[in-house]
């Protein structure tokens, strides 16, 4: 079966790569409209997905991300609309230059090649994916999970169409329509098929994939995430900052997991977070030093933190607290228990935003920000595949740029090597 379809996603990466921009950005459209016109189906498909997720006992985290409403859709048709409107980076030229002995040389933007897509819960992936390999030129096969069957059915319906509608070959978005898991692994081995592996989803299937992959795998997507209150920052704004990054939307990557907070603020900003976030739901994980700052009134909000909490994905309304003596405290405990996706600090301090920035090594840094940016269509990049927690090829979301690679161009005048 992979073996067929790894196939025809070879064949048709080739008229993918060199499409117009012109006829990739209508098939953007296109599908941004299909997905509207396409909104009841689609949401019925998904309400199936749901109902069964519930009944099979997915966590309330797993059942947000599988979830699709109507303002989710128009979100992510919109999304399709702005990938249309971006500069395409396929044939995009640098580094030119002439040699001493009269060689022209450039570097040129081309597509990856085929991208081996593997998700969990997260049908807008679908989506996303197929939106961004329209756009760069670039061939997939999705595998999605199997509580989100109903869902991709219906999407990749949208998606072939529009491909069909603007002369593109349908097989250059595939879709693996089956449960069985023994096909993950199959397209892990697909090495003659597949270009590279890209995983979203848990801890569990980044390992997986590394473990068993004769594909080049992208890691990424797992976010132990941080917050630094430093003694300098404004305490009013900075709740603001925290709710921000817990509360709206906690089962995702880039939700806040732990605030670290100087002592000398401390006494003063703790119970505020714990009385600023209690009315959204949000629960704490707090050391010591951080429970002995809580009056009586709000102790009951609070647990002691565990061996483990510190090293948790919360993907929920819970949250870590932890006292640090200073930013040598704050930025080892980060290098300790981050998984380099989204760190940040909260200051007014110049110097101290500065060294944060150059000491702690994750795909996205923030300074007086939320978490919640570190996303392709929040940075600017329309939509992404995944977010790259890894050196090679690229960090961060990974957008149209970060699904390309490059080839040299050497252009002569019937130059030979002497």
């Amino acid at each position: 079966m992979l073996n067929e379809m790894g196939k025809r996603a070879r064949a048709a990466f080739r008229p993918m790569a060199r499409a117009s921009t012109e006829t990739k950005n209508a098939a953007l459209r296109t599908l941004a409209e299909g997905v509207m016109a396409e909104a009841p189906a689609i949401l019925a498909a998904n309400a199936r997905d749901v109902s069964a997720g519930q009944v099979g006992g997915l966590s309330e985290a797993l059942i947000d991300r599988l979830t699709l409403n109507a303002k989710r859709l128009s979100g992510i048709a919109a999304d399709l609309r702005a990938l249309a409107e971006l500069p395409d980076p396929v044939g995009e030229t640098f580094d030119e230059g002439v040699l001493p002995n009269g060689l022209r040389v450039r570097r040129q933007r081309v597509p990856l090649g085929v991208l081996g897509v593997i998700y969990e819960s997260r049908p807008n992936v679908t989506l996303d994916v197929a939106g961004l390999a329209i756009k760069t030129g670039n061939a997939a096969i999705l595998r999605g999970g199997s509580e989100t069957l109903h869902s991709n059915r219906a999407l990749m319906a949208v998606v072939q169409r529009a491909l069909a509608q603007h002369g593109l070959p349908a097989d250059a978005i595939q879709f693996i329509d089956s449960a069985d898991r023994a096909l993950v692994l199959e397209l892990l081995q697909l090495a003659d098929g597949v270009d590279v592996i890209i995983p979203r989803g848990g801890a569990g299937l980044h390992r997986f994939c590394r473990e068993h992959s004769r594909v080049p795998v992208i890691t990424g997507g797992v976010g132990v995430c941080h917050l630094y209150v430093d003694e300098s920052a404004d305490v009013e704004r900075a709740l603001d900052v925290i709710h921000n990054a817990k509360t709206q939307r906690p089962s995702v990557c880039n939700s806040l997991d732990t605030v670290l907070v100087h002592r000398a603020l401390a006494g003063e900003f703790l119970p505020a977070v714990v009385d600023h976030l209690r009315p959204a739901g949000v629960t704490f994980r707090a050391e010591p030093r951080a429970l002995a700052v809580l009056p009586t009134s709000l102790v009951s909000q609070a647990s002691p933190a565990g061996p483990d909490d510190f090293d948790t994905e919360w993907m929920s309304l819970v949250l870590g607290l932890k006292v640090v003596e200073s930013m040598d405290e704050a930025i080892e405990h980060i290098a300790a228990h981050s998984t380099a996706h989204s760190d940040g600090i909260l200051t007014r301090d110049a110097a101290n935003a500065r060294r944060f920035v150059a000491e702690v090594d994750s795909a996205a840094v923030f300074v007086n920000a939320s978490t919640r940016f570190n996303d392709g269509g929040q940075l600017g990049l329309g939509a992404e595949a995944a977010v790259s927690t890894q050196r090679l090829h690229v960090r961060g979301p990974m957008g149209l740029r970060e699904l390309t690679t490059y080839k040299w161009v050497v252009e002569g005048d019937y130059h030979v090597r002497p």
